[in-house]
């Protein structure tokens, strides 16, 4: 039986949490390239159960628990791995854990040590990695812009390789698997569904606000897919025009009452409509402070998730 151990570094350096999460995307990725393979796959997380937990429980069809028992991730790992041919820990954010104290705990579980590096912490020392001495399989380096993968795996890999370290992969940035869906929005902003909320799973990869524009209403909503329309409530022309494109949803703000037209033309076409208290600033600032906090852990990401990880990791080293 195989352990391998996910961690990051970014909680270590005292980064806000948003830079330090990848590593469930990365543990999903990993147990459904394992599981395609016929292989029996184990999971916990080392600290309390969360969403993370519930996501991976259900992609990989366990009935066990999936945390630490009490903190014991040893005593977790044994009732976790019988009958399975590899387990994945995801070790938990914890900023006041270390390198050396993290690399302790793969040691005490026999682990072969995968790290998360996001693309904005690519600062951190390499000398850290060390800590995990011979059971450190490689790094990974998460979240790179497009435009700059080619560079990142071209400059981290000489720098890892200096240090007898190998790169296991530099994962592009991909908007898609850290979209929120309708429904997460509509939380988020405090907001009430209208209509259609048996559409609130769907993916909202975009947002855009209703503006003065030269061009058409239809066509200048029609720049983007799968977005989010964030509208004055007292605009139904620009409402109408969103409704004509790709949207997942309209947020409209101030609250005043829904045009009977805006009503009808949303629920034949299944968009869930939001109302919100606050205007358009507050609106989009909201949403883009939930989309920093957004987490990996929807069915619908796995699929482009493992095209991603198909292309730019080393899969074959886990067998090594």
């Amino acid at each position: 039986m195989t352990t391998l151990y996910v961690t990051s570094v970014a909680g270590a350096a005292g980064k806000p949490i948003r830079q330090a999460q990848g590593k469930t995307a990365i543990c999903a990725g990993i147990g459904k390239n394992l599981l395609d393979q016929g292989k029996k796959v184990g999971y916990f997380k080392s600290g309390k159960a969360d969403g993370d937990c519930a996501f991976m429980k259900r992609i990989l069809g366990l009935e066990e628990p999936v945390e630490s028992l009490s903190g014991d991730a040893a005593k977790s790992l044994a009732k976790v791995s019988a009958g399975k041919d590899v387990v994945i820990v995801e070790g938990s954010f914890d900023k006041l854990r270390t390198s050396q104290a993290d690399a302790e705990l793969a040691t005490g579980l026999g682990a072969k040590v995968i790290i998360v590096v996001d693309y904005n912490d690519l600062s951190h020392p390499v000398s850290s990695y060390k800590d995990f001495g011979e059971g450190l399989l490689g790094v990974v380096v998460n979240k790179v812009p497009v435009n700059k993968v080619a560079q990142v795996r071209k400059d981290v890999s000489e720098k890892l390789t200096e240090a007898g370290i190998t790169l296991l992969g530099v994962l592009p940035e991909d908007r898609a698997l850290y979209a929120l869906t309708v429904g997460e929005l509509a939380e988020s902003l405090q907001g009430k569904i209208l209509n259609s909320e048996e559409q609130s799973g769907e993916l909202v990869q975009n947002v855009m606000t209703g503006a003065w524009t030269l061009a058409p209403g239809p066509v200048y909503f029609g720049r983007k897919e799968n977005k989010a329309a964030v509208i004055r409530s007292e605009r139904p022309d620009m409402q109408l025009a969103a409704l004509e494109t790709s949207t997942r949803c309209l947020i409209l703000t101030g609250e005043t009452e829904l045009f009977p037209a805006i009503r009808h033309s949303a629920e034949t076409k299944k968009v869930p409509i939001i109302s919100v208290k606050g205007d358009i600033a507050s609106t989009v600032g909201a949403i883009d402070e939930a989309v920093a906090k957004s987490r990996f852990g929807q069915d619908k990401k796995l699929k482009r998730l493992s095209e991603i990880m198909g292309k730019n990791f080393d899969f074959k080293a886990l067998a090594g």
